[in-house]
Formats: C-alpha cells, sequence, structure tokens
C-alpha cells in the first residue's frame, strides 16, 4: 500500500462546530439563521449581472432548479422537467414574470421577486394535440411582446432548454436565441452565507438517513429496502427529491453506476451508496459511503480499497486552495494506481448546489478530452469523489465528501464518519 498521505491542509474553522450550529429546519421570526429574501435577491442579482455582461436582454428559464434560483419558486419539479408546462421570464431589468402550469398560480404569492404570474402557455403534444403550432406561436409572441416593454431594442434572449419548435418561433417573431447556461452556471457557482445555511439543512437530511440506513444494514435487508430510507426520510424532513438510485452491493460494487436492486445483501458484503439528494429548499447533499454487512471482520482486501479510497479523497480535499486553476489541481491530484485506472471514477470534483454544477474536473488521464479552463473561487461548494475497484475485482468502494473553499482553506460539509472497521 502507498505511504499514507499527508493530513489535508483545512479552514481553522472546526467543521464539527459548524455542523452543530447548522439551522434547523423551521424559520422564525427571530434568529432565523436564512433570510430568504436576502438569498433569492443575491441569487437574481448574480443572474442579472451575468446576462448583462454577455449583452443579453433577457432569458426565458424551463429547468426547475433554474427557476427556484432565480426566483424561489418551485412546483412540479419532476414533472416539469421533460415538458414546456411553467417557464419564468426575467429580463436584465424590470418585473420578473412565472408563467405556471394552469390552476397553480396561486404557489408564487408571497414570492416578492415575482411581479406577475400567468397561465404558461403548453404546446407539448399532450397539452395541445394539433394546436401545438399555434400555441408555440403565442408563446413566442408573448415573450416578444415582453422583450419589447422591458429590454429597450435588446432582443438576444437566451434559453436553458432548446425545444426546436419554441426557439425557432422566437426567432421568427425577431429574437435572437442563444443558451442560458453558460451565465445560469457562472451565476450559481459562488454560494452566499444564506446558501450554505440552507444546503446545511440538507446535509442534515441527508446524514440523518444514512444514520437509519446504517442501522437498518442487516443481512436479509435488499438494496431497494436499504434505499428506499433514503427517500422517506428526505421527503418525511422536508426535502425535494433524489437524483439517482445508486446503491449496490457485494458484487454490484464493481463495476460502479449499478442501480439498487432487488439483490438481498449478505453477510461480510460491502455495500456503496451515492446520495445525489436534493433536500430542504432544494440544495443538494452529494456524499458517499461504503460500509461492511454484518458482524464479520472486513477481508485485507476490503481494507485495502477503502483505505485507498480514503486516502484518495483525503488528499485531493487538501490541495483544494481558491485561485488554482482546475488544472492545477489535476496536476497536483493523487495517482491513482495502475490497477484502479480502468474502472476510474468519470471526474476527482464537481459542483453542487440546487442541481449538479460548474465545474466537472476530470482525472489526469481523461484531462485532455475532458478538461477545459477555469479557477477554484472562494464560496465554491466541490464534491471530491473517489472510486476503487480493479477490473477484475470482486468488488469496490465508492467515497466522497462535499467541501466548501473558504478563504482559509477548505471547510468539510459532510462530517457523517468513515467506516472505522475498514480503515483499521
Amino acid at each position: 500500500m502507498k505511504k499514507p498521505a499527508k493530513r489535508p491542509v483545512r479552514s481553522r474553522v472546526d467543521p464539527a462546530l459548524t455542523a452543530k450550529r447548522s439551522p434547523g429546519m423551521a424559520q422564525t421570526d427571530v434568529g432565523s439563521a436564512v433570510d430568504m429574501v436576502r438569498m433569492r435577491a443575491h441569487r437574481l442579482g448574480r443572474l442579472r449581472a451575468e446576462l448583462a455582461r454577455r449583452d443579453l436582454g433577457a432569458c426565458v428559464l424551463f429547468d426547475p432548479s433554474n427557476i427556484r434560483y432565480a426566483s424561489g419558486s418551485r412546483n412540479m419539479h419532476i414533472y416539469t422537467l421533460r415538458l414546456p408546462l411553467r417557464y419564468l421570464f426575467v429580463p436584465v431589468t424590470g418585473p420578473v414574470i412565472l408563467f405556471d402550469y394552469f390552476g397553480s398560480e396561486h404557489l408564487a404569492s408571497g414570492l416578492e421577486l415575482i411581479s406577475e404570474v400567468r397561465p404558461a402557455v403548453p404546446w407539448d403534444l399532450a397539452s395541445a394535440g394539433e394546436q401545438g403550432g399555434k400555441r408555440v406561436k403565442r408563446f413566442a409572441r408573448e415573450i416578444l411582446d415582453l422583450m419589447h416593454r422591458h429590454c429597450g431594442n435588446n432582443r438576444r434572449l437566451a434559453l436553458d432548454m432548446f425545444d426546436h419548435r419554441a426557439a425557432k418561433a422566437l426567432e421568427t417573431e425577431g429574437a435572437m436565441v442563444s443558451s442560458v447556461e453558460e451565465p445560469m452556471e457562472m451565476a450559481r457557482q459562488v454560494k452566499s452565507a444564506d446558501e450554505i445555511a440552507c444546503m446545511s439543512m440538507g446535509i442534515a437530511v441527508c446524514e440523518t438517513a444514512l444514520s437509519r440506513m446504517r442501522t437498518a444494514l442487516e443481512p436479509g435487508i435488499t438494496e431497494n429496502q436499504l434505499w428506499s430510507i433514503l427517500h422517506q426520510t428526505n421527503i418525511a424532513m422536508g426535502g425535494e427529491w433524489i437524483e439517482t438510485r445508486l446503491l449496490n452491493s457485494g458484487g454490484r460494487t464493481n463495476p460502479w453506476f449499478q442501480e439498487a436492486s432487488d439483490r438481498v445483501i449478505r453477510e461480510g458484503d460491502l455495500v456503496a451508496v451515492d446520495t445525489d439528494l436534493f433536500g430542504p429548499f432544494g440544495y443538494g447533499c452529494d456524499m458517499s459511503r461504503t460500509w461492511l454487512c454484518g458482524s464479520s471482520r472486513p477481508t485485507a482486501e476490503q481494507r485495502r480499497l477503502y483505505q485507498l479510497a480514503h486516502e484518495n479523497i483525503e488528499y485531493n480535499i487538501g490541495q483544494v486552495k481558491a485561485g488554482m486553476t482546475f488544472r492545477e489541481l489535476v496536476e497536483k491530484s493523487w495517482r491513482l494506481p495502475d490497477e484502479f485506472v480502468p474502472r476510474r471514477y468519470s471526474k476527482i470534483a464537481h459542483g453542487v448546489g440546487v442541481g449538479f454544477e460548474f465545474p466537472n474536473i476530470p482525472y489526469r488521464q481523461d484531462w485532455a478530452e475532458y478538461g477545459y479552463g477555469g479557477v477554484i473561487q472562494e464560496n465554491m461548494v466541490l464534491c471530491i469523489e473517489s472510486y476503487i475497484g480493479r477490473e477484475d475485482g470482486a468488488e469496490g468502494v465508492k467515497l466522497e465528501q462535499q467541501v466548501l473553499v473558504t478563504g482559509r482553506g477548505v471547510q468539510l460539509l459532510t462530517t457523517y464518519p468513515f467506516d472505522a472497521d475498514l480503515l483499521a
């Protein structure tokens, strides 16, 4: 085994103390840790600044995470991921107008950033049938009318989900259509203190779920039964959704990216979980842990895999500093032993907030094809990833930590413990 890495340099802020001081889910009139009005203003201001920087007059947002970020409004998140049933008009200056699902306009009442709520004009087949063409023209004319009123002569309009009919109709009406992906991602990458407080609530929910899952993990439980605890806890505690189904056991831990199944977990199996959880207020907790099922002692190989995965993320966390480029982090990152290169994870780090976000930072083996420019900034939140499994191996280990980049170092946001028996 490789010589243990030096302990990473982190912020002087004690992460355990920070976790103890994290806010509760309920907001109070006195002493609330999160100022929701201030947080929403911060997020909208960052988006508008990025739009103005690119000389865009406005954007129309369909992605429910983007709508949530820009306005604080949520409704039918999963349903509206695939259908144009609600959208948000955001000009650089002027009123923010929400077009919501018919009959649910009242859900935005009390959101101070939204000046007006109108019923959306859906043009999908189920909603419009043969009237889809007329509906999408009506949508485009309504958006261009708003641009005429609030964007001066600027007709540069950014969209986040390119339905070809919508883009064509908008261009026919005179809009110069482009993607809002870059300004939105640049806005979302730096978090305010209020956002971090909301994220801490989601992490608390996620770690509660992991504790319950660990207690329930006994020989005879199925992967699906264990995975359901994560969903139940998240919903019961005010969380919102989970992006994937990444829980597997025994031989299904290698290769990675095998979804939870009805497999019965057995004594001595490794069990790996990647949460991909979005909790209260839509903020993500993306952490991974691997456990040993039952009362058996881990094998030497299980310990070796686990300890290498732990060394990997601990070392990489220690390299992260505000002001360094993505390329610098890759060059300084832990060197994956050759036997684990074929089944390496797709990245060493990625951003997270109200969705999985910019950046994705690949392993050095993949830099030439997938690497790109960028700088790690103070108040970014990154998830540091590790997967260790041999191509001919029986099992694998997945570990991941979520960290906040500060001016004084890296602060852990996820504090759920690693498996002491596997580290011993």
